[in-house]
């Protein structure tokens, strides 16, 4: 085979590459997003009763569709501007490496711990918090405008963050890594039309950044002290103590310790066979 053919070869796989990669930041992005959703699952819903309306030789319901698809391209890109843009500036922070700092067995351990510490410590004394841990997707546009901290993981310092009538405690704290970055970070809340009316501005808000990112968001409720975790655009509501440790130790594991525990068991399995 010749250098060019070779080239070809080469420029041909870049290319789907290129286009894969490009498909699977939109859709996970798309995925954590509402009003995406909605959007997509209108533009699928159409494109599906152009079709039936072409099988069943449908005259108008066909013909009033093609306008539909041929101007709603530019209605969509101005009723839902603000929507698409969030999309595109989440791909934007995503790191294509992976989380800031992927921690070690030891330091996940110690992380864990303070932020039991002052959990249970919250939970007791019925003080609100919001603490966001910030995975693939950089939260650096909620970081910028708030009170930069830079401080070791520390329950003393996360309960004084958010002891009442401090400056700060209103705000949401977001941790990367094993570091405290910041604290009085303000976070849009869920637009999400089912969530319990119920929910206060901190589980609305933990929510909102789960559904806008891959970040792990841990609420202490102020009114009754009940502890949730959001991830993935979901809410864990009024979690144990038991629970809550153990859905933040398994959201903390890197992905690659996941998936060779994940083959470790399925070996043991099969030696059990």
């Amino acid at each position: 085979m010749t250098l060019a053919g070779l080239w070809s070869i080469f420029t041909k796989i870049l290319d789907i590459c290129i286009v894969w990669l490009l498909f699977y930041f939109i859709l996970k992005n798309i995925k954590n997003n509402v009003k995406m959703v909605l959007i997509l699952k209108g533009v699928l819903l159409i494109i599906f009763i152009e079709i039936i309306s072409k099988i069943l030789n449908l005259y108008t319901v066909g013909l009033l569709l093609e306008y539909v698809i041929e101007w709603g391209p530019i209605a969509i890109i101005i009723i839902f501007q603000p929507e698409i843009r969030g999309v595109l500036e989440s791909i934007g922070r995503t790191h294509l490496l992976g989380r800031h700092k992927i921690l070690t067995v030891d330091e996940r351990e110690r992380v864990v711990c303070e932020i039991m510490e002052a959990i249970e410590y919250l939970k007791r004394n019925r003080i609100g918090a919001l603490i966001v841990i910030e995975r693939d997707v950089s939260l650096s546009e909620y970081i910028e405008p708030a009170t930069k901290i830079y401080a070791d993981v520390s329950s003393e310092l996360l309960c004084n963050l958010f002891f009442p009538n401090s400056p700060l405690h209103d705000g949401g704290v977001i941790l990367e890594g094993d570091r405290i970055t910041c604290a009085g970070a303000v976070f849009k809340t869920s637009m999400n039309p089912n969530v319990n009316k119920r929910l206060g501005t901190r589980h609305r808000a933990a929510l909102g950044i789960a559904e806008e990112s891959d970040a792990l968001a841990l609420v202490v409720s102020e009114e009754n002290g009940r502890i949730s975790i959001a991830s993935n655009g979901d809410l864990d509501y009024n979690l144990t103590l038991d629970e809550f440790r153990m859905k933040l130790m398994d959201e903390l594991k890197p992905k690659m310790e996941v998936f060779y525990e994940a083959d470790s068991h399925r070996e043991e399995d099969e030696v059990d066979e």
